[in-house]
């Protein structure tokens, strides 16, 4: 899952502090807006770290996009969670649907701000890819 981002000659970047250090935050913003929105703007975080860097570090631009796109998947369940909650006869699933999207949030984003802090990419498992 961890891999180097590779440049455009082949070569193997190695991230400077400060773009580990955004993309740490593009990974982590996410849980952050999380918390302070009640789940609703988890994906503004990454968004906005993706906007400021995506010409300036390739790291920064793919580690926010990655973040930004688990988000999407995230949401995605969350809402299919609420669906299934109101047709009533599904709310024990809804609720296990629900846990699970917030477990798999928080362990994967933190995984990937581990990773980014060692310099290195991480894909998460599954997204809706909409951010490059």
């Amino acid at each position: 899952m961890t891999q180097p981002i590779p440049n455009p000659y082949g070569q193997a970047l190695t991230p400077t502090r400060d773009e580990r250090t955004w993309a740490i935050l593009g990974h982590l913003a996410a849980i952050v807006a999380a918390v302070i929105s009640v789940g609703w703007l988890s994906f503004v975080g990454p968004l906005l770290i993706w906007a400021v860097y995506k010409d300036r570090s390739a790291f920064v631009r793919q580690a926010a996009a990655g973040s930004f796109n688990f988000n999407l998947a995230v949401w995605a369940a969350i809402i299919v969670g609420w669906l299934m909650f109101f047709t009533v006869i599904l709310i024990p699933v809804a609720i296990i649907v629900w846990v699970v999207a917030v477990l798999a949030a928080l362990w994967f984003h933190v995984r990937a701000a581990m990773a980014a802090n060692r310099g290195e990419s991480y894909r998460y498992p599954w997204g809706i890819p909409v951010l490059h």
